[in-house]
């Protein structure tokens, strides 16, 4: 594997290693972390992205792009800010027309992993509901079962817990925010998704003998959006062949699913009214 890819934001004072995943003569694919956004802000135009710290790279001619004698880069999908995992660039022209009529197609296979609030009844679900933008408020969507835009997403439960669950998330189409909106459309928001009704996560709420030291304040376990794009599969553009991208559960979700066993294995926790509100 390549070594990371290092940017770095002046203006903030944020410093960024990103792992290379996958790379050849035409693909380049990098674990993007949560709290950084992949392209630039519609309505902040000053905020940190990935592409725009990946081109000043490469017009500063920084190590990682001279030794890849790079002068191109192009992503061919996104992720939410809060979102991490797998996003896909091309090093060429060719190379994005090509994923962005496979993306258009809807042909890769992109799977996530979610820790979700409640307990599904089925092992397995689908959630097919179309989506629109919210009237309303600015940069969130909706379901619309009229004028929406047709999507869909496959779920599967890959553990259960007292309150929680964690989740494999199939998207079948790529709308903006489709996995956070369906689970919440379903009744299952994602931990920490406050914008789509998912409350934190907090260790308090676990472990009943839970002390904090004085003078300290309680964090949640995981302070996002709990949501990691984990695995990616499309035929390359080049070759034909069909190749798969995973990425590593970043250590926050671990955490957090390390103590959801430990100490949520048992019956609810939640009273009639805490469990108010976490569904349509």
């Amino acid at each position: 594997m390549s070594a990371p890819i290092k940017l770095s934001s002046p203006a903030t004072r944020e410093f960024w290693e990103i792992p290379v995943l996958f790379e050849d003569a035409d693909l380049l694919a990098l674990e993007k972390p949560s709290g950084l956004l992949t392209s630039p802000d519609r309505y902040d135009a000053n905020r940190p992205n990935l592409m725009r710290l990946l081109h000043e790279g490469i017009a500063a001619a920084k190590p990682w792009a001279r030794d890849r004698q790079l002068t191109y880069l192009s992503n061919a999908h996104r992720l939410d800010f809060e979102t991490s995992g797998i996003i896909l660039l091309a090093k060429n022209k060719p190379a994005l027309m090509a994923l962005a009529s496979l993306f258009g197609s809807e042909k890769p296979l992109k799977k996530y992993i979610a820790l979700a609030w409640g307990i599904p009844p089925v092992p397995a679900f689908e959630v097919d509901a179309k989506l629109a933008p919210h009237p309303v408020r600015i940069g969130q969507m909706r379901v619309e079962p009229k004028d929406g835009k047709k999507s869909k997403t496959e779920f599967e439960v890959l553990e259960q817990f007292s309150d929680w669950c964690l989740l494999r998330c199939t998207p079948l189409t790529g709308r903006t925010h489709q996995i956070r909106i369906h689970l919440k459309h379903a009744g299952f928001p994602i931990v920490g998704d406050e914008l789509y009704s998912g409350k934190q996560l907090w260790l308090s709420r676990l472990k009943r003998d839970f002390r904090l030291k004085p003078g300290r304040e309680e964090r949640p376990l995981i302070s996002r959006v709990a949501l990691h794009a984990e695995e990616l599969s499309l035929v390359h553009p080049t070759t034909n062949e069909t190749i798969v991208i995973k990425s590593e559960w970043p250590k926050d979700i671990r955490v957090a699913v390390k103590y959801l066993r430990q100490y949520a294995t048992g019956p609810s926790r939640r009273s009639p009214s805490e469990a108010d509100g976490y569904g349509e």
